[in-house]
């Protein structure tokens, strides 16, 4: 799939939606990395893949969530 129908495909999707596919994607990369270890099969673009789409992901997710720091404000007297 290509980056421009991926990130279609992450924009459609709401906040839980989006976590939801977060951590499937923390699990196929951790199945991935255990099957590079193994020497198993041909996981290194795949890996690559998986990286990439799980940080599109959570660029969204930062986007999304308003960013709360703990600013206070100055008063001048």
């Amino acid at each position: 799939m290509k980056k421009k129908e991926v990130m279609e495909q992450l924009r459609e999707m709401d906040t839980n939606e989006l976590r939801e596919q977060g951590d499937s994607l923390k699990e196929s990369l951790f199945r991935l990395k255990f099957k590079k270890s193994l020497g198993v099969g041909d996981s290194i673009n795949d890996l690559r893949r998986e990286r990439k789409t799980l940080a599109r992901l959570n660029t969204l997710l930062s986007q999304r969530e308003p960013k709360v720091k703990g600013k206070k404000s100055k008063v001048t007297k």
